[in-house]
């Protein structure tokens, strides 16, 4: 997939994606450059230390990627998490056969699942903190496809 950064929808949608950051996690992870930089992804780093790439996708349309600099712990697991929007609700609450697509589209996914963050149903998948170049980007790649593609399928629109 071709590489390219738009500036103002990375702005808009940095508040919906990471919202619900810790802010003590503000500084981005340099590893997580080195293996962006050796894939050859044009990147930026958000307030909160994140990664934001767009991707060009089929049909001329382009898909948002959040890599987190914060890495999640639990027992001897580190956990780094790729997100990609899919969905804005117009209420606080997603409706109820737009929440039950999500949940079948979990299902379904080989890598991730989708998570409420505030309006936003972002696709979420969860990797090794020390994963590879190589399963970093077939992580962002299920991230894009799988995020992009619940964008078509609800809105007909190329918005996130």
């Amino acid at each position: 997939m071709k590489r390219t950064l738009l500036p103002a929808l990375l702005i808009a949608l940095a508040a919906a994606g990471t919202a619900g950051a810790a802010t003590d996690s503000a500084k981005a992870d340099a590893g997580i450059a080195r293996h962006l930089e050796k894939l050859g992804y044009t990147f930026e780093v958000d307030e909160d230390g994140d990664y934001q790439m767009v991707f060009d996708v089929e049909g001329d349309r382009t898909q948002i990627v959040y890599v987190r600099s914060a890495v999640e712990d639990f027992g001897s697991h580190n956990i780094r998490e790729i997100w990609s929007p899919g969905y804005v609700s117009k209420t606080k609450q997603f409706p109820v056969a737009v929440a039950n697509r999500l949940l079948e589209d979990s299902q379904d996914a080989k890598m991730g699942a989708w998570v409420k963050q505030d309006m936003t149903a972002m696709f979420v998948v969860k990797i090794d903190a020390d994963a590879s170049p190589d399963q970093l980007s077939d992580a962002i790649d299920a991230a894009i496809r799988t995020a992009d593609a619940m964008e078509l399928e609800l809105t007909k629109k190329d918005d996130l």
